[in-house]
């Protein structure tokens, strides 16, 4: 899937309100948040420094450039943030060029998706040329379109990403169902007026008006997806 980002006109199927689903990558459709860890701690030991588990739920979620500036600040690492931020990459891109498992659930949904014509969209933080490399295990097939973190000016937290990709969809955030694991990517979608599914990866996130909390993706489906926009006139 390359980074351009198609204008596409999208109208609701059915009558429903959903227009469209975004959905996170890393720890929502695959099973990766532990390979970044594994990355992390293991770059860190080499630069002799152990990495306690409590510094993995302020990293999660977030870009590269502000995990890395905290893990730097939290240990007093002697490497720069553009050092440390490419050596991540590379290391994690090893490691998923070797295919990534899909979480539980994930497959099934994509495929329901596909099959019922939902205008759907990979939201994520992580640089377009490792995106490209795990939609190769997911099937870039069930996307009309990927945004990648490198490919916006401000990324999650920010809402700009899903903002993006609900413009390019044709869809009104507001009628777009997102699917995320972390508190930065729900913060990130709820700030763009998106109605979200949490579905938490490493660290807890807490019910809200307008937000699901799920244990996996194996109890979310179309029909979920729908419930959780309100009907539009």
């Amino acid at each position: 899937m390359t980074s351009s980002l198609p204008d596409l006109i999208t109208r609701a199927a059915d009558g429903s309100a959903l227009q469209a689903v975004l959905l996170d990558l890393d720890g929502t459709l695959v099973d990766t948040e532990g390979f970044w860890w594994d990355v992390e701690k293991e770059v860190f030991a080499e630069l002799g420094h152990a990495l306690d588990d409590h510094h993995r739920q302020v990293v999660v979620g977030g870009p590269m450039t502000r995990s890395a500036a905290y893990l730097i600040g939290a240990t007093g690492a002697d490497i720069t943030v553009e050092q440390l931020s490419a050596e991540l990459q590379a290391r994690f891109a090893a490691r998923v060029e070797r295919g990534v498992p899909l979480m539980p659930g994930a497959g099934r949904l994509l495929t329901e998706l596909t099959r019922h014509g939902v205008p759907t969209a990979v939201v994520s933080a992580s640089h377009r040329a490792t995106i490209d490399v795990m939609l190769e295990s997911v099937g870039p097939h069930h996307f009309r379109l990927s945004v990648a973190g490198d490919e916006v000016e401000r990324t999650k937290p920010h809402p700009e990403p899903y903002l993006t990709a609900a413009r390019h969809l044709g869809a009104e955030p507001a009628r777009c169902a997102v699917v995320e694991d972390t508190a930065t990517g729900v913060t990130s979608a709820e700030t763009a007026g998106c109605r979200v599914v949490a579905v938490p990866s490493v660290a807890p996130i807490a019910a809200a008006a307008g937000r699901r909390v799920v244990e996996s993706l194996e109890h979310v489906d179309l029909r979920f997806l729908r419930a959780m926009v309100p009907h539009v006139n």
